[in-house]
């Protein structure tokens, strides 16, 4: 018996619907690897962060320009796109992330973090038409329970300054995110913004702690952060970015600040497995809450 015929256009939605499950998937990994290698960097006696953040930009742009020049030029297009606004709010999440967490803990930077990226993306998306349903206001509540499920125990006062960098931080990279929706060219986007924002980094340097003589004379420590920085900058940062921004052509913007919930699920996933930490029952509560609310929210509207 033959098989019914796949109107195309089902066909091309199907597969538009897959590469935006992958592509976030994978991202969504990279920025936990990427909060991973930031914490492992910004260790005390590693690398200060003005460097972190100047060598992180210019790994990615590096690492991105090479893409863009090997690749072959979209047709009738530039080289490489992307706009000075985003990459102004890319160099302002780099510095203010890497500077805020010197002076607060784990869990109020993420919870700073995330809480300033969840409010501009929807805030923006409400403000632009968008009307989450009821179902999605209810899983974005749960997920952001088991978030301060998780990072409770190690919440802490912080500096004010230190609080102010992190929220400006947050507000940047749900600004990056949005500006970054119906990007026709992720990697030349990506890779222009990261090359402007390098340039924007680079009076950093003057302001950094690190001695790059003492790299050279084998101070290991000083060189693993910026190896870390490096790591950060090209694979989890560049590369992860052109992977979120395609992932953003098959996002709503609630739905894109949702899931970003769950990296710091991944990344204690991730130090579980790579860092030797603890499971705890904390985590396991925080994870099923995390992922519940995402799958409510996400389910709710059925396929789009």
């Amino acid at each position: 018996m033959s098989q019914p015929n796949v109107p195309p256009a089902v066909a091309v939605s199907a597969i538009s619907q897959s590469v935006t499950l992958v592509a976030t998937i994978v991202a969504l990994v990279a920025f936990a690897g990427n909060s991973l290698l930031c914490r492992l960097a910004l260790r005390p006696g590693g690398i200060d962060p003005a460097t972190f953040t100047g060598v992180r930009l210019v790994a990615g742009a590096i690492v991105l320009l090479a893409i863009v020049v090997v690749r072959r030029k979209p047709a009738g297009g530039p080289m490489w796109g992307g706009s000075w606004a985003a990459a102004f709010a890319l160099a302002a999440y780099a510095a203010g992330f890497s500077w805020a967490y010197r002076g607060m803990t784990a869990g109020t930077g993420a919870l700073l973090l995330f809480g300033s990226v969840q409010t501009t993306m929807v805030v923006w998306a409400v403000a632009r038409g968008e009307r989450p349903r009821w179902t999605e206001w209810c899983g974005l509540t749960l997920a952001l329970a088991g978030l301060a499920v998780l990072l409770a125990p190690r919440l802490a006062p912080p500096p004010p300054l230190n609080a102010a960098a992190m929220i400006v931080a947050g507000v940047a990279w749900g600004a990056y995110s949005l500006l970054g929706r119906g990007t026709t060219d992720p990697i030349g986007a990506t890779a222009g913004n990261f090359l402007r924002a390098a340039l924007l980094a680079l009076p950093g340097f003057a302001l950094g702690e690190m001695n790059f003589a003492s790299i050279v004379a084998g101070d290991s420590a000083a060189s693993r952060g910026v190896l870390l920085a490096i790591a950060s900058g090209a694979v989890t940062s560049g590369i992860g970015y052109v992977i979120w921004y395609v992932a953003l052509r098959g996002l709503s913007a609630t739905r894109a600040a949702l899931l970003q919930l769950s990296v710091p699920i991944l990344a204690a996933i991730g130090g579980v497995a790579l860092m030797g930490e603890t499971v705890t029952t904390t985590l396991v509560a925080s994870t099923l809450m995390v992922v519940g609310g995402v799958a409510l929210a996400i389910l709710s509207r059925g396929r789009r």
